[in-house]
């Protein structure tokens, strides 16, 4: 019986223009089997909701190094949850104070990773939550 692929949408929300981060990520999950899409940089938390509707992804990883996680983060969360999409896993990585983490678990982002994260660590969280 084979699986589903996990459907992971790597997304770079708001004004941050640095991506490397988020394309190596992308790139080893890809390699580890999951389907993956990449939005781009610049995203608007709207445009990062339709795209998981439209690409009916399992995982939304969120990539902000320019500190507005907490609203853009936010912003996301609430937009599942008025696509009734809080089914949809929100894990983030970038430059977050570890002060944000409880908000960020408050509003359902399930898992964290810092600069420096190695990827298999992701790709391992990804599995879990997905089990």
């Amino acid at each position: 019986m084979s699986r589903k692929k996990i459907r992971v949408l790597v997304a770079k929300p708001g004004l941050d223009g640095h991506d490397r981060g988020a394309k190596v990520v992308a790139r080893a999950l890809r390699d580890a089997g999951m389907e993956v899409i990449y939005t781009g940089i610049r995203q608007t938390p709207e445009m990062i909701v339709e795209t998981a509707l439209q690409e009916d992804v399992d995982v939304i990883g969120l990539s902000c190094l320019s500190g507005a996680h907490l609203e853009l983060f936010s912003e996301v969360t609430e937009g599942l949850k008025t696509k009734d999409m809080e089914n949809v896993i929100v894990v983030a990585g970038g430059i977050i104070p570890e002060d944000d983490i409880p908000a960020l678990r408050q509003m359902g982002v399930k898992a964290i990773f810092g600069p420096g994260t190695p990827t298999t660590e992701i790709i391992e969280a990804i599995k879990k939550l997905m089990e």
